[in-house]
């Protein structure tokens, strides 16, 4: 059978895009300021999408907690989320982002089966060195952490002080 001819969108997502490493906020582990705010302010202006200006203006917003207080982490820095618009609208793409790449998939293996087969059996014959050995250094892991634990054990207990009486006051 013909291989599937594979469509210029999946093409572009294998191929390496050169551009610099973003410093800004991600979502999705896309990066907001440099991607997803362009993005969105186009689909706006095409009228594919319709989010407010506000969520656009400031897509960075203040995190509080139940009792409305001002949201803190663990090290003392303000919590901050992405407006809802924005949050919601990027769980859409990546939901049907992920539509796209099963329905590509599967649309592949109807229309070669025997490919699609071929395909998996060399993975899983390429993987299986890689999956043994990977058990057997788990194993020696595993054995060897719990030798030295029992080693440890009695050095612990042999290293606990012991009470001294105290006497009894006249």
């Amino acid at each position: 059978m013909t291989p599937a001819k594979t469509p210029s969108y999946i093409k572009s997502l294998l191929s390496p895009q050169n551009g610099k490493k973003a410093v800004s906020r991600k979502v999705w582990s896309v990066d907001l300021e440099m991607v997803w705010l362009p993005f969105f302010t186009a689909t706006n202006t095409t009228g594919e999408t319709s989010i407010s200006h506000e969520a656009l203006g400031a897509p960075l917003r203040l995190a509080y907690d139940k009792d409305g207080a001002v949201k803190f982490s663990n090290k003392g820095r303000p919590v901050f989320r992405v407006a809802d618009e924005i949050g919601d609208n990027v769980k859409m793409i990546r939901e049907n982002f992920v539509a796209g790449l099963q329905s590509y998939a599967q649309s592949v293996k109807t229309q070669d089966p025997e490919g699609y087969k071929a395909q998996l059996e060399a993975a899983h014959k390429a993987g299986q060195p890689i999956l043994e050995h990977d058990g057997e250094k788990l194993q020696e892991a595993i054995v060897l952490a719990l030798e030295q634990a029992e080693e440890a054990e009695p050095q612990a207990e042999e290293a606990e002080p012991q009470a001294e009486p105290t006497p009894a006051a006249a």
